[in-house]
């Protein structure tokens, strides 16, 4: 198992959580406000549990408690970010839930909203839309007095698009989750795309059981994407500026009207031919994860990672085995970088310094190609 250095821990939990008023104000804050409300006025004799709990979550909470399988894969180090053998940075607010459910359980309460928001970390691919560090919103309806089920989820849906997205064409679409029944996905159209801005279901009754709720209890469960919600309602197309201390953008951030563009700098791209043994893993989540890395605090200059071909040993000429000194059960990867931060432009220099650092974190053979 791969655990997180002192180091590593401490810059992941020095990260601005823009869910938390306390860590100054963010117009994420405005989304969930906004969310709480509505479903509070559509729900007048639920009580509303707001719960903000420390990242460092036990792997218990995290999966085990929401129903996910000892082998599932995302238990893996390359998905989850492990802070000691049995605690994990949380993969999602979901792991909030398993002890509101165990307090609940524990008092007079008989029909709750949950209200879980916070920052997660996990390995995700670079582009315009994902992050590795997404903030996030688990809301649960828990019943005794009413018995909830596709219905009311489906009246929770639309209550929820309706509040944050008004006029919005949305669908949903069947989704497994281990801590649902009849799960589903949310999308909602931009242009001609479908965007996915959450998953829910209705509660799994062995995850309302496990936490020492009887029979009685049903429940509902919803997960959405507060950055997704946040950049649909403000028209923006760009995850990082919702992090942005230009204060052209940093300025927009605490309010919900439209986005309006600051000046574009330009892109710098930067193609790297780079080799890999034939085992390694190229998915978007991993590689972004390791450009990340490599990057350190200007990851977000890199605004995408792409790639563009593979070739086998087999497959390359004998000049370009010569030259890549590649080995049988090796691959070469053309990889496109894009480089665009949002409040600067990048000199050449300034780039090609970056591309190498990026260069050296994914290349596996002898020969190094840096141009910085």
């Amino acid at each position: 198992m791969s655990v997180l250095t002192l180091e590593e821990l401490h810059s992941a939990l020095s990260l601005r959580d823009l869910t938390d008023p306390a860590q100054g104000p963010h117009a994420v804050q405005l989304i969930v406000d906004s969310i709480r409300t509505a479903l509070g006025a559509a729900w007048p004799y639920t009580e509303v549990w707001t719960r903000r709990d420390h990242p460092v979550v036990s792997l218990a909470d995290n999966y085990d408690n929401l129903g996910y399988a000892a082998g599932a894969v995302t238990r893996e180090a390359r998905y989850t970010r492990y802070a000691s053998e049995g605690e994990v940075l949380r993969s999602h607010t979901s792991a909030m839930i398993p002890p509101a459910l165990r307090e609940l359980a524990g008092s007079d309460a008989s029909d709750v909203l949950m209200v879980c928001a916070g920052i997660c970390y996990r390995r995700d691919s670079v582009d315009w839309q994902h992050t590795g560090t997404p903030h996030q919103l688990d809301l649960w309806r828990l019943s005794r007095n009413v018995t909830l089920g596709e219905a009311e989820l489906e009246d929770m849906i639309a209550r929820l698009v309706e509040t944050v997205l008004p006029g919005q064409t949305y669908r949903t679409v069947p989704a497994v989750h281990p801590y649902t029944i009849h799960g589903r996905q949310i999308d909602v159209l931009l242009d001609d795309q479908w965007i996915e801005i959450g998953e829910c279901g209705v509660a799994a009754p062995a995850v309302l059981r496990k936490a020492g709720l009887d029979d009685s209890w049903t429940g509902l469960a919803m997960g959405p994407g507060l950055d997704r919600l946040l950049m649909l309602r403000k028209g923006i197309r760009d995850i990082r500026l919702l992090r942005s201390t230009d204060p052209r953008v940093a300025g927009q951030m605490r309010d919900l009207q439209p986005y309006r563009s600051v000046s574009t700098m330009p892109p710098v791209r930067r193609d790297l031919s780079v080799v890999v043994s034939a085992e390694a893993d190229v998915s978007p989540e991993v590689l972004g994860d390791k450009v990340r890395d490599a990057l350190g605090p200007d990851a977000d200059a890199a605004e995408s990672l792409d790639v563009l071909g593979e070739t086998t040993y087999d497959e390359l000429p004998p000049a370009a085995r010569a030259r890549l000194q590649i080995t049988a059960g090796q691959r070469n990867l053309l990889v496109r970088l894009v480089l665009r931060p949002v409040d600067r432009t990048l000199t050449d220099a300034e780039a090609n310094v970056l591309r190498d650092k990026v260069y050296r974190a994914l290349h596996e053979g002898p020969v190094l190609e840096l141009i910085g």
